[in-house]
């Protein structure tokens, strides 16, 4: 159990850490997946397209929406963002840098899966096999006597060999190799577009603004470790009441049980200093919250109204509830001068 509680506290320490790690395992899951997914193109003038789309866009988001679940942060941020205001008001630019941090590390899986499927080339194949310019790669004499409803039956039975008969028209290898190298530079281009804005993101964004992007980082870092610190500070608490109330019970018992026994008075006179003595220390730790109504009272006040930004009450407060900084008055330096009679 202790190992169990050492690699918990190592986790919660290094969260950041862990989560990369997590949306990295995702991506390569995704790119397994879609491995190991057997992709059945319907073969159908009006489901290819639809067929296709729905591959291609539905995993990825529920591989973002799975990559938000699993970070812890967001329920941090959905109450930071629905809280009420109170004596601490929100911080727009504090809730935007906590959002765009969870959805970088949740849009990894998506991007692998849209990459892949990209270069693939199924996908793509299956969607698009109906545009392919027959007047160009195939017999272009033949597309005029054809209808539009008999040409996009036979171009979309392209992806299906076996049972592809549009060969004199078309050669299926033709617009099977037209469409992969299509696809596979549309995937490239989008690898070389993501590579290149996750730089822009995480690189030069910072430079231009640095002093808003830290003061925002600063803030989201205290949220969270001042939402950790109140759950071990109530968890503490919680203990510390559950234990008094206990000790309240049973010393209750052994005093009703005692009355009967006149043998019993000796050794619990002797017993109660000491019993009061624990009772007493467990009572300074409840922070005089002695009752179920308080305590309530208590967190209901936390919730609505948390307390200000500052550590003390010289400091003003700006307009959005945040503390401010005033420069310190000049300290009076005085010099003192001996001299020997």
């Amino acid at each position: 159990m202790d190992k169990f509680r050492m690699i918990f506290q190592f986790l919660q320490s290094n969260q950041e850490s862990f989560m990369n790690g997590i949306c990295g395992i995702m991506a390569l899951a995704s790119a397994q997946i879609y491995s190991a997914f057997d992709f059945n193109c319907p073969c159908l003038p009006g489901y290819n397209v639809a067929y296709s789309m729905g591959i291609l866009l539905t995993p990825p988001l529920v591989l973002f929406l799975l990559g938000l679940v699993m970070n812890n942060n967001i329920s941090m941020l959905a109450e930071e963002w629905k809280r009420p205001a109170g004596r601490r008001a929100k911080d727009p630019a504090v809730l935007r840098y906590m959002f765009c941090s969870m959805a970088q590390r949740a849009l990894i899986a998506p991007v692998v899966w849209v990459a892949v499927t990209l270069l693939d080339g199924k996908c793509f194949l299956c969607a698009f096999c109906t545009a392919v310019p027959v007047a160009t790669l195939g017999n272009g004499s033949l597309v005029p006597g054809l209808p539009a409803a008999e040409l996009a039956r036979l171009l979309a039975r392209v992806p299906c060999p076996e049972i592809y008969d549009g060969n004199w028209l078309l050669a299926r290898e033709v617009a099977v190799r037209y469409l992969r190298c299509i696809s596979q530079a549309l995937g490239w281009s989008f690898v070389l577009l993501t590579t290149l804005l996750a730089f822009v993101v995480r690189s030069v964004r910072p430079c231009f603004t640095q002093a808003a992007f830290l003061k925002s980082k600063y803030w989201s870092h205290y949220i969270d470790i001042e939402r950790k610190l109140f759950d071990e500070t109530c968890t503490e608490h919680a203990k510390a009441f559950a234990k008094v109330c206990i000790q309240q019970f049973f010393e209750a018992m052994n005093h009703d049980l005692e009355l009967g026994h006149t043998h019993g008075v000796l050794a619990t006179a002797a017993a109660t200093p000491v019993e009061a003595d624990r009772t007493e220390e467990e009572r300074e730790k409840l922070r005089g919250i002695t009752d179920q109504g308080t305590m309530n009272k208590l967190l209901t006040s936390w919730h609505k109204c948390k307390p200000p930004l500052r550590l003390g009450q010289e400091a003003p407060l700006m307009g959005n509830g945040w503390a401010g900084i005033e420069p310190r008055p000049p300290r009076k330096e005085v010099a003192t001068y001996f001299s020997k009679v």
